[in-house]
């Protein structure tokens, strides 16, 4: 079959490897994919939003998949526009529908949600630019820190912790009066902070039977030992060593089980991953948030970690096969570390040469936002490359990721050198 990935980061990337080994893909393309995924699959100048030029490019390459990558096309609702028209009905989106991926489009939503089948998250309240002072009340009644996110789409950046009272007042504010986040947050979520251990869960469903992923831990902060402003992810590791059988047995009962009951109690279609953001307190787990698309750079330590063919996994959200499909992982961890553009994620320069990844021989080089100006690779984002790595420990994994980053280079580079060590 044909199959077309949407997306254009090292997420994309690391699917693009995994479905091209499988031998039921037949031509692969990527919407717009970026300066290493034309090695492997054919890049298409589409944007993952511009549905009518995607259902052109669908029936022309008569494609029989599209998987996709990012949030906004979920979001968008392109599950919906490929499965009213009766040109696109027959392609397999992988990928919830509009109303399922408003569990990550609306943080509120997503909450709602969670009260409503008594699945474990912090208490909270939601504000508008006209409750914004009632708002700020409902903080002064919380203990420190504080935690403000916009309700809606915010590449990731939408979620501020501070832990000075009149500070969070203020941001509340700039959240909602000045739109900070721009439509993003005119609403916003006050959340209840939550002191623990953080993990991602993944869950790939057909909305009524489910697999459990290799679950992943990822760096959120541009700094060393957590510090810093928040970015789209600095590293992965995979698994996550105190994720051991009993707590993983909590999740499912408490967590996935009910997510995916109350998908189908509400009559939600899903068909696609569950990626629930959680955090151990006091050896239990609450949800933080939903996202409904793999996480990045979770994806590059989980997809490598998976030995089953991810195509006939895909196939079986269509055919009703899903709960008698086997899902093979190895028992190695995987890491990886995140290379960003210097200045990131403030403001930051593109277009400089990289040099030295065709030197990487013991890791796979996950290119996220890179671009190809004739033969040179030239950066193209914040997040540049991802360096993942196996090992019998994430340990081992971890060092050989670093030993492949030292044979790579360009202009203001930086990556934390400090991943996984809270989990030694």
């Amino acid at each position: 079959m044909n199959i077309l990935i949407l997306g254009s980061g090292g997420r994309e990337h690391a699917f693009a490897v995994k479905l091209h080994s499988s031998p039921l893909c037949d031509q692969l393309y990527i919407a717009p994919g970026n300066g290493g995924t034309h090695s492997i699959a054919t890049n298409v100048a589409i944007n993952a939003t511009d549905f009518s030029a995607l259902k052109a490019f669908v029936l022309e390459k008569e494609i029989a998949m599209l998987v996709v990558g990012p949030e906004d096309p979920l979001v968008k609702g392109v599950y919906d526009f490929f499965i009213n028209d009766k040109e696109l009905a027959h392609v397999q989106i992988i990928g919830p529908s509009q109303r399922g991926a408003t569990l990550e489009g609306s943080k509120e939503f997503a909450k709602e949600f969670m009260v409503r089948h008594n699945i474990p998250t912090a208490k909270y309240a939601s504000f508008t630019k006209e409750t914004v002072e009632e708002g700020c009340a409902f903080l002064s009644t919380m203990k420190a820190p504080y935690v403000l996110k916009a309700d809606g789409l915010a590449a990731g950046k939408g979620v501020v912790i501070l832990e000075d009272l009149e500070e969070a007042q203020a941001e509340l504010r700039r959240m909602l009066i000045d739109a900070k986040f721009g439509q993003a947050s005119t609403k916003v979520v006050i959340e209840e902070f939550l002191k623990g251990i953080e993990l991602s869960c993944f869950v790939l469903t057909d909305g009524k039977d489910y697999k459990i992923l290799p679950t992943a831990k990822d760096y959120k902060r541009i700094g060393e030992g957590d510090t810093g402003l928040n970015t789209g992810g600095m590293g992965a590791v995979s698994p996550v060593p105190f994720a051991d059988a009993a707590f993983m047995q909590k999740i499912e009962e408490r967590i996935v089980k009910p997510t995916i009951n109350g998908l189908q109690a509400e009559g939600i279609v899903y068909k696609g991953f569950v990626f629930i953001g959680l955090i151990k307190v006091d050896g239990e787990p609450y949800v933080i948030e939903y996202n409904v698309r793999m996480g990045d750079p979770e994806t590059e330590v989980v997809l490598p970690r998976i030995e089953s063919d991810l195509v006939p996994l895909f196939q079986s959200l269509y055919n009703g096969t899903l709960a008698s499909q086997e899902l093979k992982v190895t028992p190695e961890s995987a890491t990886t570390v995140v290379m960003v553009s210097g200045g990131y994620p403030e403001e930051y320069e593109k277009g400089k040469v990289i040099s030295g990844t065709e030197l990487v021989t013991k890791s796979t080089v996950y290119h996220a936002g890179t671009t190809l100006k004739g033969e040179q690779l030239l950066t193209n984002g914040g997040r540049v490359l991802a360096i993942t790595s196996l090992g019998n420990t994430f340990q081992e994994a971890l060092a050989t990721s670093y030993e492949s980053i030292s044979k790579i280079a360009f202009q203001g580079a930086y990556f934390r050198r400090d991943i996984g060590k809270d989990l030694a």
